[in-house]
């Protein structure tokens, strides 16, 4: 009865029910569900929010987003409206639509995965539970949300690319390279992609002097699908715009001690929107079976392990060398390295990372089943118990990772957003949200534009240098107390926030925090200028009165996390 349940249709189905649990208390929870806050709460979901009631789903690109820094704010600040994570929040309850993402991602990261190590990493059929349960842990990855496939589907991708290249390819495969760019980002992922299958592709054609048009083909026709459904993209790079705050991005600043630091942070931990969750055991893992085939002198047999190896320690040092200060100077000439991130190949670790972890899987199955002293079968179903351990127990070391339980001390989407107590707060003004506009202190501006608030701060990637640097007229007088902010500001100001030197870099004060601001020294003639009337702060100000402020109001709900102070600018 056992042997009728351990074949390889009843695992797969057994992982995509896993994927199904993974994924069920968005469902189930609703609001009360915890995410992700980083890149997710406190910027991405707003924005789909924004997106969807501003009615500029399918305007222009340079159409102004009203609602965000005084309609500086463009329709080309948001993505395409093919995109899938858009269509989705345009038709679900936020939420909802937030767990289907979250489905269909694992979901085809799972098949890209297992489909990959059947029929090029992993090809030993015997090995079929290596292959599973490898792309049931690369599934289950605590991924970027809002990337989507951007990262999770390279491995479908890959394998749809390698069949052409083989010039084995079906209609599938073409339908594959068709429907990615609808589930994923070119700039934060596939652009990464593609430029490595082109490097592929031209390494094929130097060294057979074939051209492999199939391939290339390939490789144009899913490029063109991302600048086609990005037209947005393609057009502001094409035409001349004004300045960015992306202009004045200064991120090569490490010293070269610093570079190589990163460099073993990254190989080591990740990045935080790539996390494999690889250190604990993977990594470790891996190494030793490096060691095992260094030491067996079994260099042919394992080049692809041996490569990959190579290639996942080159990843690290390529994104790390991104931020060596002496790239800086070339930055500065050349507009495009300051304003588009090349370190993002890292982007491919994940793959790397789990393609290595079933090769170890594989060498440690064969290596059991050559031992002499036990022989037959035996060694076959030890060999398979050991890989099959040590699948369990990379899953059990991603279960903390699942948001439900990693996020379990942070707001809950009903919590962070504090729907109630927003809409409280508007009430109590009792005037239109398009007459004033208001800025935050401790907490993040998402909430406010998710609550429909009309505000002067931003968390957004690209937006003019203009803005930028009119708003940090009300904020200099804290900047020059603290370099630290300053430089954050200055260097990147993606983040266009009111920022305090006694804050800092923190903008999560919850009603249980108890701190407060002593001396705080704010622009107001500049806010007001700007068309600010409100702050909605999370924590007091003491020297409100000295600033222009006048406290109207403490709001607080037990639905919410936070305590806001609403402060009112004089005349």
């Amino acid at each position: 009865m056992a042997r009728k349940f351990c074949n390889k249709p009843f695992f797969i189905g057994i992982a995509c029910l896993i994927i199904g649990l993974w994924t069920a208390p968005y469902f189930i929870l609703g609001e009360d569900a915890h995410m992700r806050i980083h890149d997710n709460l406190d910027s991405n979901i707003a924005w789909y929010k924004v997106l969807k009631e501003s009615g500029q789903l399918f305007a222009p690109g340079d159409a102004p987003i009203g609602q965000i820094i005084n309609g500086e704010l463009k329709r080309n600040a948001f993505y395409t409206e093919f995109y899938a994570m858009i269509a989705l929040f345009m038709v679900f309850p936020p939420v909802i639509a937030y767990g289907l993402s979250q489905l269909i991602t694992r979901l085809l990261a799972f098949i890209g995965m297992y489909l990959l190590l059947k029929d090029f990493i992993v090809k030993d059929e015997r090995a079929w539970f290596i292959q599973i349960g490898t792309a049931l842990t690369f599934s289950l990855i605590p991924y970027w949300p809002s990337g989507m496939l951007s990262i999770l589907g390279m491995p479908l991708a890959l394998w749809a690319f390698l069949h052409i290249r083989a010039g084995k390819a079906k209609w599938f495969h073409y339908l594959i390279l068709t429907g990615l760019p609808f589930l994923s980002s070119f700039v934060l992922g596939f652009f990464y992609f593609l430029t490595a299958m082109g490097v592929v592709w031209l390494i094929d054609a130097i060294r057979t002097r074939k051209w492999n048009v199939r391939f290339l083909l390939a490789i144009v026709y899913m490029t063109g699908i991302y600048l086609l459904m990005d037209h947005r993209l393609v057009t502001s790079m094409l035409l001349s715009h004004e300045p960015t705050n992306r202009d004045v991005f200064y991120e090569s600043k490490n010293s070269l001690a610093a570079t190589f630091k990163l460099i073993l942070k990254n190989y080591i931990f990740a990045h935080n929107q790539d996390r494999s969750v690889h250190d604990k055991l993977i990594l470790p893992f891996s190494l030793l079976c490096l060691v095992y085939v260094i030491w067996k002198k079994r260099w042919k047999e394992e080049k692809l392990f041996l490569f990959l190896h190579f290639f996942h320690l080159a990843l690290s040092a390529w994104y790390a060398f991104w931020f060596y200060e002496g790239w800086q100077p070339l930055k500065e000439r050349v507009g495009i390295l300051n304003s588009f991130n090349f370190s993002r190949f890292h982007y491919f670790s994940p793959v790397v990372v789990y393609a290595l972890f079933a090769l170890s899987l594989k060498i440690l199955a064969d290596a059991v089943r050559s031992w002499p002293f036990l022989g037959g079968e035996r060694t076959e179903r030890l060999g398979k118990a050991a890989a099959a351990g040590l699948v369990l127990a990379q899953f059990l070391i991603l279960v903390p990772y699942n948001e439900q339980i990693y996020y379990r001390h942070s707001p809950s989407f009903k919590q962070f957003y504090a729907e109630k107590q927003f809409q409280e707060i508007k009430a109590y003004i009792g005037k239109p949200a398009e007459d004033y506009r208001v800025a935050s202190i401790g907490i993040h501006p998402a909430i406010a534009q998710y609550n429909g608030f009309y505000t002067l701060d931003t968390y957004n990637n690209i937006y003019p240098l203009s803005y930028k640097l009119e708003f940090r007229k009300i904020i200099e007088r804290e900047l020059e107390k603290d370099k630290t902010i300053r430089d954050y500001f200055d260097h990147w100001g993606g983040r266009c926030y009111i920022f305090t030197a006694e804050l800092g870099k923190h903008y999560m004060f919850s009603k249980r925090s108890e701190r407060v601001i002593k001396d705080l020294d704010l622009n107001t003639e500049q806010f007001k200028k700007m068309g600010g009337e409100y702050i909605l702060s999370a924590v007091p100000i003491l020297n409100a009165e000295e600033n222009g402020l006048a406290l109207e109001k403490v709001f607080e709900d037990d639905d919410s996390w936070w305590r806001i102070y609403l402060y009112r600018v004089n005349g």
